[in-house]
């Protein structure tokens, strides 16, 4: 693989305008060799009529020759000079520029453009890194005070006879001193930015039991523990909850506490990592560059460049290092019992394999469904099932059944597909959405649980496709008419099933964002929150087959395919109400972030999922009764709910159609290659939303059901969600590019009162 290639694929995609253009100052290099060729071709014809002559001279002069030829000192052999200009108020931040000394020879004025873009990308590189170290300083001194809290915290919960003040008791016991000298070598750990310290002057305070002190405990005085969820409860709790007259704390907040500043820890490391190797790619990249230049021109400067490259801090600063050494030590000690093997592995990324296993399987099962499709249709034909005189019933019943497993498989293959595409074209998709490192799902994991459900499913369907009747009870088989149910049953085994199987963490993942979108106003909204509540108005009518379920098994006399539920009053109100719970609680959620983010974005984003909700009502209420008022109100109401929606995915969610962007009418930051796939996607997100307005204006097709018109323009929201899955994600992605943000937000523990700030970064 080339470097340039290799370089992109390394490269830490959220920072990825602070890393050296290497392609832009690759193709100068270029630019450079071509015009030196064409000076060589224009040359060459002069040059070969003098050559018999030049070689007689070089002869003749031979001892002239031989002077000329011996080797020029360093300062004949130097091209270029490399200085650092001290910016103003800023000490220890220079500026770096290099003077070309060949620019009056031909081609010299490529080669200055190559060193002055050289010196921009340089300084760009270096500013970026010193403000990224000191980032990570900040946060070392945090997480200091944190550790120091904790330890505390610790001390207090093991309940040693310790004071306030430091002082040992006077009852203490030979084992209580034993217990709180631990903690004390806890203490006197290595810190996180603090200076180093005598190894000898620690090991000699820790040897003499009569110099012990305990931890100072007065810290616990200075800060609050913040380990509850962030709930408005949890809020009113804190404001009626009494200041710390006493320190009395428990082990559930010990352990909450310990767990959340693990976290914090872990991905503290993650960022150092992530900064050391932008650190090492960037200057690996500048030799790469130098050295091609001094292939291309045949002189000798990258050894003058790359030694300011060293000594600049981005070769010279260790502070990187020291600090992933700290953390480590740190970590290792407090987290991991000393056990240095269990601490690095938590540490470390963990690295995801592709298991063969999984794409055997997923042929295996994707076979599988092709002949189970194939084996209905010769079932169908071969019984006749249409002809039967239970024909019509039995396809009243069947589509909500069974389209609740289709809607769920058609989601997954789209959701399969995203996942594909953003990895093609490097969107970081596991840290936008907070999954643990290592236990995302590839797309082949998700087409791996699709095809499962997909023969599950069709394996129902051909076991359900009986007519014949007990001549005596007048119905149909108890274990038959029970199939649905028994396969939902299943698949909620497994979802819920703690047992570490079926990639346990995405479907606890998947359960936890669930419960956040339900109880929509009682938790801090997240992108997967509202992600999946987003996903949810997509599948409107699978959670309106589960009321079916309801009123088909429940009051329904299933055993005879019959259902009189539906026509009652109670089911047709319900049937508005489920419906509408998606957007409901994406309202719920919008209305959160207007109150905590101050956004009047979000207001609007409510006031857009409240007419869809308007909207939702009047279709189907017009679908219940008719009458031209209700059909009038359900238009108007669809009408400007899907130009909203319209202009809200392709502008907002999107963030395309900007006007004065680099790439006409789309945006400046584009991740595939080919402008038309965006205009093509606006277009047929424009037309899958106006088929959400067909079951309002009454269009009928002679050969479809009702029932099946409906699951097909649901099928055509779920493509439509998938589509709007990719882009949105990508804007997401970008909007981290341009923040730099590359890590998650860990909250922190303990809040420190004194200093009356919240640090939420770690």
């Amino acid at each position: 693989m080339k470097f340039g290639k290799e370089f992109a694929s390394q490269m830490v995609q959220e920072w990825g305008k602070a890393y050296m253009d290497y392609n832009y100052l690759k193709g100068v290099v270029k630019d450079i060799l071509i015009f030196r060729q064409k000076n060589a071709a224009a040359q060459s014809s002069g040059r070969k009529k003098s050559l018999k002559r030049r070689v007689s001279m070089y002869r003749a002069f031979s001892g002239l020759t031989n002077r000329l030829s011996t080797p020029r000192s360093n300062n004949e052999d130097e091209v270029i000079l490399v200085s650092g200009v001290e910016q103003e108020g800023i000490i220890g931040a220079a500026q770096y520029q290099t003077t070309f000394l060949m620019s009056s020879e031909a081609g010299g004025e490529y080669e200055l453009v190559f060193f002055r873009r050289l010196d921009d990308e340089f300084n760009k590189v270096v500013s970026f890194y010193r403000e990224k170290v000191e980032e990570v300083r900040k946060e070392a001194d945090e997480l200091s005070k944190q550790m120091d809290a904790l330890i505390a915290l610790r001390i207090v919960v093991e309940k040693p006879p310790v004071d306030i003040n430091g002082a040992q008791s006077q009852t203490r016991t030979d084992s209580a001193v034993i217990e709180a000298k631990s903690h004390m070598d806890a203490i006197q750990e290595i810190e996180m930015s603090g200076e180093e310290k005598n190894t000898g002057i620690i090991e000699e305070k820790t040897k003499n039991f009569t110099d012990f002190r305990p931890a100072p405990l007065h810290v616990l005085y200075d800060v609050t523990v913040n380990i509850l969820p962030e709930t408005p409860i949890s809020t009113l709790k804190n404001i009626l909850k009494a200041s710390n007259s006493e320190l009395k704390y428990n082990q559930a907040e010990l352990r909450k506490a310990e767990e959340r500043l693990r976290k914090a820890f872990m991905e503290f490391y993650r960022k150092l990592r992530l900064l050391k190797s932008y650190c090492f790619l960037n200057i690996l990249a500048f030799s790469k560059i130098m050295k091609k230049y001094d292939k291309v021109t045949s002189r000798k400067a990258s050894r003058s460049y790359l030694e300011m490259v060293d000594k600049s801090d981005l070769g010279s600063s260790d502070e990187v290092s020291r600090l992933m050494e700290r953390t480590e030590a740190t970590f290792i000690k407090h987290f991991a019992n000393g056990n240095r093997r269990k601490g690095m592995r938590a540490l470390r990324p963990h690295v995801k394999r592709e298991k063969h296993r999984v794409t055997f399987f997923l042929g295996l099962f994707s076979g599988c469904s092709i002949a189970l499709v194939a084996a209905i249709i010769v079932s169908k034909h071969a019984r006749h099932l249409l002809q039967h005189k239970e024909s019509a019933q039995f396809m009243e019943n069947i589509f909500p059944l069974y389209s609740l497993f289709g809607f769920i498989v058609l989601h997954m293959i789209m959701y399969a597909g995203d996942i594909y595409f953003w990895r093609r074209y490097r969107i970081n998709y596991p840290f936008i959405f907070g999954f643990k490192q290592g236990t995302e799902l590839g797309y082949r994991e998700v087409l791996l649980l699709a095809s499962g459900i997909s023969v599950l499913s069709l394996a129902a369907v051909l076991s359900h496709m009986s007519m014949e009747m007990d001549p005596v009870t007048r119905s149909y088989k108890v274990l038959t008419e029970s199939v649905p149910p028994i396969l939902i049953t299943l698949l909620l085994i497994i979802t819920f099933c703690p047992l570490n199987i079926v990639y346990r963490s995405s479907r606890f993942f998947l359960i936890k964002c669930a419960w956040h979108c339900i109880l929509a106003p009682l938790f801090k909204v997240s992108l997967p929150d509202f992600f999946l509540a987003d996903q949810l108005t997509s599948q409107v009518q699978a959670i309106r087959s589960f009321e079916f379920y309801i009123c088909y098994y429940g009051w329904g006399n299933f055993r005879q395919r019959l259902t009189t539920c539906q026509k009652s009053d109670v089911y047709k109100i319900f049937y508005i109400i489920v419906a509408a719970i998606p957007f409901v609680a994406r309202l719920l959620q919008c209305l959160r972030r207007l109150f905590e983010e101050k956004d009047n974005s979000q207001g609007l984003n409510g006031l857009k999922y409240f007419t869809t909700v308007v909207a939702l009502v009047l279709r189907t209420l017009y679908e219940q009764n008719k009458g031209t008022t209700l059909r009038v109100l359900a238009i108007a109401f669809s009408g400007i709910t899907t130009i909203a929606n319209t202009y809200w995915d392709i502008v907002i969610d999107w963030g395309l159609l900007q006007k004065n962007s680099k790439n006409p009418w789309l945006r400046d930051k584009l991740l595939v290659p080919n402008n038309a796939v965006y205009f093509a996607a606006i277009v047929v997100n424009i037309i899958l939303r106006l088929t959400w307005m067909q079951l309002v204006l009454d269009f009928e097709f002679s050969f479809l059901p009702k029932k099946a018109m409906i699951a097909i323009v649901a099928c055509l929201e779920i493509i439509r969600r998938g589509i709007w899955n990719f882009f949105r994600l990508e804007n997401e992605h970008l909007n981290n590019v341009g923040k730099y943000r590359a890590v998650k937000s860990v909250p922190l523990p303990f809040n420190h009162e004194v200093d009356n700030t919240i640090h939420s970064n770690a």
